[in-house]
């Protein structure tokens, strides 16, 4: 696709050219069909109360124009405004002006009433009443807040072929700057060609606006043509054009690139204002270069800037996400002294800083501070606070807050439930959580597709109630993710419900959402836990050839699934491959194969393939030590091979099994290496978890040559650590 300037290509992107946008018919012309209002959210609150029905306005006899805006404005909604002025329109001596069409077109358009905006349209043209700039950006706005940009485009048409009134550049500028904005880059190239074609002569708006999609299209270097382009048709770039490619440069993360736009444009003549400067001192945030950002706050200080409200958010947001909030609480001091006032941004910024950083207590009284000094806290405040409430397994004291926050008139939103709702997820508590979600949906709050999601995700391991939220959120028109699909998939899939699981794929394809390796990596270990290999093959070349890559899990299930049904040489074969392509295994697909290789292939192999792992892969875990401890140990290696892998995991802290540990204390025992034993004794009792009175014990037996009795002691201390562990584990598991 390309942007072309007067004959000169700049690409936006690796698309093939976008046709052209079909002739529209030109007499009548029509709009598309009604569509519903869409701009309103709906308010959600602890409790809602219903809104009034708006009564009939009955106009005067006699009603002036300004009085008509007036009614219009009013009017409680989309339908009553156009009562309003068919009802005014009816009079024989009353004609409406362009400033009252304007206005009822605001208030259709605002509401997405398109299909009342084409009868009002009709009665313009049957006025003569000519359409004038701020209609036409009604009709773009309008169209660009519904997402409907085809439509938006196709005003141009309408206004030319249906009221014979040629756009001008300020019209394009419109279009093309919602165009940008929503980012559809091909429409952006078709209206250009149009423009071209028209001979529509550019601004320096227009390049402004052109350049920024250039940006947008990761395209700095067309972008920087454009600038020479300009000055061969007699515009300068301003402040706009230079400061749009600083931050594109930025988004690349190429700082230095973003100042030497800037240079090049202080030797343009260009002088920085406040706008370029904060777009650096930003830059320089975002890659957390704290150091430089100061210091180029003090070096254009010194020329005169004057660092605003902006400058010090910036630099507050910063320290915060380098997680140095004791000096962002140094800016937000540096403010009161000298005389800025911070704003709700500023309080939010630190409030988040802190909440990241675990300081609840202390993110609290931030809030309490800002409204001592006048600064209303917002939902983002609240809800900041409240989440991370939740993620800190402090489920109950956020609904306790947010109650105490109802009765001070905080409105509950989405964001609020599902805080909570994830949270008492987390908790297993998913009975309070449903009780949320009716509550929710009762007080007017609709749930939107991360609550969903969070109910869903949950519900991994009570398939029948995620199939059922699913499917709320298809009665409810609500958007599926990749994130919903997959997690239903998850869930069929661990419940054995392969082929269910595989129709939800379908489904997922249909409504135009791609599996990725996530979908396809569920579906895998489904077919490995079960030992299908041959359903699995498949489905990794299904994968492949669906332009998804399998990724190290993938390989690293199938791996898996290969040992289980004792096809380690395959596995082995697989792991090599990876190691040869580049990827860098994960112990999941080491432990396995080195498990089967001691039982099938012998020590010296198995160990091989370990040091391999050391030099090549992921570094090994504890489970990875303890299979290859066994291994040794029941193999039947050398018992200093044994002995020496003992030592070197146990020096990595590292505990073993105690059923593998007295395999080897009684091989010990039988060659007479009591002195290898009570080595081996003491470092696992220094890290293990021993009392002292137990570390006394063993040790007394030890020195009275009691070994079996002094293993009998270690053992029951290796056991009962091991149970703990366990219980552990599965109680993590089962958060």
């Amino acid at each position: 696709m390309n942007i072309t300037v007067h004959h000169r290509p700049y690409p936006l992107s690796k698309s093939p050219h976008f046709p052209s946008i079909p002739p529209k018919p030109s007499k009548p012309y029509h709009f598309p069909c009604p569509l519903p209002s869409t701009h309103h959210k709906p308010t959600c609150s602890i409790s809602i109360s219903s809104p009034s029905t708006s009564a009939r306005q009955v106009l005067p006899s006699k009603l002036s124009n300004k009085q008509l805006i007036a009614a219009i404005r009013d009017a409680n909604d989309a339908e009553s405004a156009f009562r309003v002025f068919d009802s005014a329109s009816k009079k024989s001596s009353f004609r409406p002006t362009k400033s009252v069409y304007e206005e009822l077109i605001r208030k259709l358009g605002n509401e997405g009433a398109f299909g009342l905006l084409e009868r009002v349209l009709d009665r313009m043209k049957m006025d003569d009443t000519g359409i004038s700039e701020g209609i036409f950006g009604i009709l773009v706005e309008g169209y660009a807040r519904l997402g409907l940009f085809d439509e938006v485009v196709g005003v141009i048409d309408m206004v030319e072929k249906g009221f014979g009134v040629e756009c001008g550049i300020r019209m394009y500028n419109m279009v093309l700057s919602v165009l940008v904005d929503g980012n559809k880059l091909s429409l952006v190239e078709a209206v250009h060609s149009m423009m071209i074609n028209k001979g529509v002569k550019f601004d320096v708006t227009t390049y402004n606006i052109l350049v920024k999609a250039l940006c947008k299209a990761h395209q700095i270097r067309a972008a920087l043509l454009m600038l020479e382009e300009m000055e061969t048709h007699g515009l300068w770039p301003d402040e706009t054009t230079y400061t749009t490619i600083m931050q594109g440069y930025i988004e690349e993360g190429n700082m230095d690139g973003a100042l030497r736009v800037s240079d090049q444009m202080v030797g343009a003549g260009c002088n920085p204002t406040n706008v370029s400067i904060n777009v650096l001192v930003n830059g320089f945030c975002k890659e957390i270069k704290m150091d430089e950002a100061l210091a180029f706050v003090e070096k254009m200080s010194a020329q005169g800037f004057r660092p605003d409200l902006y400058t010090h958010n910036t630099l507050l947001d910063g320290f915060c996400k380098a997680g140095h909030v004791n000096r962002a609480l140094e800016v937000l001091g540096l403010m009161a002294r000298e005389g800025m006032k911070p704003d709700v941004v500023t309080y939010n910024t630190l409030i988040s800083g802190l909440c990241k950083m675990g300081e609840i207590d202390e993110a609290m009284e931030v809030v309490e501070l800002m409204i001592s000094r006048g600064i209303a806290p917002t939902n983002v405040t609240y809800n900041t606070l409240i989440s991370v409430m939740c993620k800190d397994d402090q489920v109950e004291e956020a609904t306790e807050y947010v109650r105490s926050l109802t009765e001070k008139g905080f409105l509950a939103d989405v964001c609020t439930y599902n805080s909570l709702m994830d949270g008492l997820c987390s908790s297993k508590k998913h009975k309070l959580a449903f009780e949320l979600f009716d509550e929710m949906k009762s007080k007017g709050c609709k749930p939107d597709e991360f609550t969903y999601n969070i109910l869903i995700g949950s519900l991994r391991q009570m398939i029948d109630e995620a199939e059922d939220i699913f499917y709320q959120m298809e009665l409810q028109g609500v958007a599926k993710s990749d994130v919903t699909y997959n997690a239903l998939i998850e869930g069929l899939c661990k419940s054995e419900r392969v082929d269910d699981a595989f129709e939800i794929m379908n489904k997922m394809i249909t409504d135009g959402v791609k599996p990725d390796k996530f979908t396809y990596n569920s579906l895998l270990t489904h077919y490995c836990r079960v030992g299908d290999i041959q359903r699995a093959s498949e489905l990794l070349q299904t994968m492949s050839s669906n332009g998804c890559e399998p990724d190290v899990v993938t390989y690293g299930t199938l791996i898996w699934g290969l040992c289980k049904s004792r096809r380690v040489d395959t596995a082995y074969k697989l792991l090599k491959s990876m190691v040869m392509q580049g990827m860098v295994p994960t112990p999941k697909a080491y432990n396995p194969v080195i498990q089967g290789l001691f039982k099938r292939r012998g020590w010296e192999v198995a160990m091989a393939l370990f040091r391999e792992m050391m030099e090549k892969g992921d570094p090994p875990n504890s489970v990875t030590y303890k299979i290859v401890f066994q291994g040794l140990c029941s193999s039947g290696g050398p018992i200093g091979e044994a002995v020496d892998f003992a030592v070197e995991m146990l020096e990595k802290g590292i505990v073993p099994e105690s059923s593998t540990f007295m395999m080897l204390a009684d091989g010990l025992l039988s060659l007479s290496m009591e002195g290898t034993l009570i080595k081996l004794v003491n470092m696992i009792m220094t890290n293990a978890i021993f009392r002292d009175n137990e570390v006394s014990t063993i040790k007394g037996l030890l020195g009275t040559r009691k070994f079996k009795d002094a293993l009998y002691a270690v053992n029951s201390v290796l056991d009962q650590t091991t149970r703990n562990f366990t219980e552990e584990r599965r109680w993590v598991r089962s958060r």
